[in-house]
């Protein structure tokens, strides 16, 4: 008996009449949402940012300014990315980056540092006892601990004499233009944060000690692997201590809460390297024997050892998309265009970046036109009734986002010390 359940018949697509055409050409070719039909061909890949000259210093004697924030508006952001202090950002990293392509952790040997290294060091030491003399107050919280702004004014109040005493700098407006990066280079004392602008912060101090010729070029390479490295350890302390908050939302690129140049830095480090690849992240034997040797490999190991689960396709999936690449050389390009589009380039963090005399704003940044001028007016007053950082774009009063080393420091002292978290069960 024949069945009554058949399914009706397709509608033929238009221009066939015939009804015993086959199937497949009823169906209608797919077309792009963007509405334009495919070429057939890849897409161009972007060239990565190049590395700009780094000029030699230039001696500024009795010409010093505080850095002040100059990009107040969209438009001096814009002039910013057409401006000599652009090229001279760029310049300076990607110069120290080159530095360290194939070099290991370990071949900065102590006893080969220089004068300018050691020196430098001495410094970082003064800073790391002040942070031990301001301990933590036990309040149970997730968010930032107050402590650190009793911290923060005991760094502020020792930076001149630092500067005089430890760095042989003489001239008072070139310390007072130093200490103005140092100070914002360890978070803010107002929001309890750090994030990538603080870190940039750093990077320009050690650009402003080479101008003023602290820093050789023959420096470079443990300026990045000796002296970054014991900035970036220190600063976990930091921020273990005193549960410092990460600036903006869980890090920008979702790379690590806290840091971009480390990534940065350690992509470089590992190009053409004969057997670690990109996958290597997710091998713990690799972690800790050749972490002690690459900063992006220490880095990783870090930022997993204090999230309150394991797996970096949980926590930071970012990492675990860029350890599919084909090797670290596309790492590393994908490191620097991401410094220039998503650290330079944006104005909520760029906002905050200080112009002096060797990192000078043009002349045109940081003039508002008047209805500019009324909108900071009505921001600056509530900054003052608040008491909050001043925040020349965008909203100072953010949600605030919990560290998440303090979740697993909280979460370790109510499992006992010692304890370790589980991962979560359905990987």
């Amino acid at each position: 008996m024949a069945t009554t359940n058949s399914l009706p018949a397709r509608p033929l697509p238009v221009g066939h009449t015939d009804a015993t055409a086959p199937a497949a050409a009823a169906i209608p070719k797919l077309i792009p949402r963007n509405g334009r039909r495919s070429t057939g061909r890849p897409a161009a890949t972007e060239a990565p940012p190049t590395t700009p000259s780094l000029p030699f210093p230039d001696a500024k004697d009795g010409k010093h300014t505080l850095p002040v924030k100059r990009i107040l508006s969209g438009r001096d952001h814009e002039l910013f990315l057409d401006s000599p202090a652009y090229v001279s950002i760029k310049a300076w990293i990607f110069t120290l980056s080159d530095c360290v392509k194939g070099v290991k952790i370990s071949e900065i040997r102590s006893s080969s540092l220089s004068e300018n290294i050691r020196r430098i060091d001495d410094a970082l030491d003064r800073l790391q006892t002040i942070q031990n003399q301001h301990p933590a107050l036990d309040t149970g919280s997730r968010f930032g601990n107050p402590a650190f702004r009793d911290f923060h004014r005991g760094l502020v109040g020792n930076l001149d004499r630092l500067h005089q005493e430890v760095l042989s700098i003489d001239d008072q407006s070139a310390r007072e233009e130093l200490s103005v990066y140092l100070a914002a280079s360890f978070g803010s004392e107002e929001r309890l944060d750090y994030g990538s602008g603080h870190e940039l912060n750093f990077a320009m101090w050690l650009l402003c000690l080479y101008n003023l010729g602290k820093i050789d070029r023959g420096d470079f390479p443990a300026v990045v692997l000796h002296t970054f490295l014991r900035y970036l350890q220190l600063m976990r302390t930091i921020q273990s201590t005193y549960y410092l908050e990460p600036a903006g939302s869980h890090g920008v690129w979702g790379l690590d809460d806290y840091h971009f140049l480390p990534f940065l830095f350690g992509a470089s480090q590992l190009v053409g390297h004969p057997y670690i690849t990109p996958k290597a992240i997710h091998n713990n034997v690799i972690l800790d024997e050749e972490g002690d040797d690459y900063m992006y490999l220490n880095q990783v190991r870090w930022v997993d050892s204090v999230k309150t689960v394991k797996g970096l396709q949980w926590h930071s999936p970012m990492l675990d998309d860029i350890s599919g690449s084909k090797g670290w050389s596309k790492v590393d390009d994908g490191m620097r265009k991401m410094f220039v589009k998503e650290v330079l380039g944006k104005l909520p963090i760029m906002q905050h970046f200080l112009f002096g005399s060797f990192i000078p704003a043009t002349a045109e940044m940081g003039k508002l036109d008047p209805e500019a001028q009324i909108a900071q007016a009505s921001r600056m007053k509530h900054v003052q009734e608040q008491g909050h950082e001043p925040d020349y774009w965008g909203d100072c009063c953010g949600i605030k986002v919990p560290s998440t080393i303090a979740a697993g420091e909280e979460m370790r002292k109510r499992m006992g010390l010692g304890a370790t978290l589980r991962p979560i069960p359905f990987d």
